[in-house]
């Protein structure tokens, strides 16, 4: 369905590898983690699309989605991209688009990109699974931004059918020639 597509990830805590693998059975691609094996520049220029699937953690996208973000900009061919950022705030509603969250808006404009399609997802809250310290800093972000504080907390705030909508939209990008675009 999406011969050639590169689907790649950066996660911390699982949620954004979670969403690229569900994205990846609708692409027929299997995700590829940019800490371990960021694709090349070769490879990059020779793929009819690009998935990126970043993670937010503490206000910023993970180091290696930016490492990868700037080295894809810096192509003098770039094949199509198709954004996901993944951060608590896209459980509100009117943060899950590139205009309405603030940590897509700023990552598209700090490299420049013209993404095909991009979205915002919100992840999954799971106090139990963070270090102490980590555990007190989300709920201090959480207290700031209205969010669940308890730490006994567990949600799911990944709405899985818009990820499979954003999925099978990312396929007509694969698919169509690039002169089209």
């Amino acid at each position: 369905m999406s011969a050639g597509a590169i689907l790649t990830y950066a996660s911390r805590d699982g949620q954004a590898r979670r969403i690229a693998q569900r994205i990846g059975h609708i692409l027929e691609t299997a995700p590829r983690d940019l800490k371990s094996e960021p694709p090349g520049a070769d490879e990059l220029a020779a793929a009819p699309l690009l998935v990126v699937v970043a993670a937010v953690r503490y206000g910023k996208h993970l180091p290696e989605a930016n490492d990868f973000l700037d080295r894809y900009a810096k192509l003098t061919a770039r094949p199509p991209l198709v954004l996901a950022s993944v951060n608590l705030t896209a459980r509100k509603e009117g943060k899950r688009s590139a205009e309405g969250n603030a940590y897509l808006r700023k990552l598209i404009a700090q490299y420049c990109l013209e993404p095909a399609l991009a979205t915002a997802f919100a992840g999954r809250l799971d106090y139990a699974r963070y270090r102490w310290s980590d555990r007190q800093l989300i709920r201090f972000i959480m207290l700031l931004t209205g969010g669940p504080t308890d730490p006994s907390t567990r949600v799911e705030y990944t709405d899985w059918a818009a990820v499979d909508e954003f999925a099978r939209q990312a396929v007509r990008f694969s698919i169509e020639p690039r002169q089209k675009r």
